[in-house]
């Protein structure tokens, strides 16, 4: 089965994201917005077991994390991807290294940009022009996240939690 591991920020940035990807982005109805803290990866149910006593040590560790998101920007020329940039700090990424370690070791496809996607698989004139648009668009937001969630692909593509983790750190001991 396919596994993937996001963090998904609060409805009231969802809301807002999605007023933008049900316009610009096909996977709109497959994911709510979320930031991909690990890529899709397969596992069998044994290696799932293993995997969340994993995950569950490593959120008991981690502080929850705030997300501070300052603009629009793209992935253009690599791909048509428009995005709000998730601005990367530390704990943000420790959490997304421990995540490609022990038990879900293996090959990183992208460095990690912490994003929100806006919009994909846009034409270049598209993608250029939704671009500037969004560009001149005052996006500033900031807020805590204290979760994370392990979800699997089902047979018509779209995704669902699998298993939701509490980040409790220091706060939560």
């Amino acid at each position: 089965m396919k596994y993937g591991i996001a963090m998904f920020p609060s409805k009231m940035l969802q809301d807002k994201v999605n007023s933008y990807r049900k316009r610009y982005d096909p996977h709109y109805a497959l994911i709510a917005p979320h930031i991909t803290l690990k890529d899709p990866f397969e596992a069998d149910e044994n290696e799932v077991k293993s995997i969340i006593s994993y995950i569950e040590r490593i959120a008991a560790e981690t502080d929850p994390i705030t997300i501070d998101i300052t603009k629009v920007s793209s992935f253009y020329p690599v791909n048509n991807v428009i995005y709000l940039k998730v601005e990367e700090n530390s704990n943000l990424s420790a959490l997304h290294d421990q995540l490609y370690s022990g038990p879900l070791e293996h090959e990183q496809p992208y460095n990690f940009v912490p994003h929100l996607t806006l919009g994909q698989k846009l034409s270049d004139d598209e993608h250029s022009d939704v671009l500037e648009r969004l560009k001149m668009l005052d996006i500033r937001h900031s807020e805590t996240i204290d979760r994370f969630q392990l979800l699997y692909q089902l047979d018509n593509g779209s995704w669902t939690v699998y298993e939701t983790f509490r980040l409790k750190g220091r706060s939560g001991r």
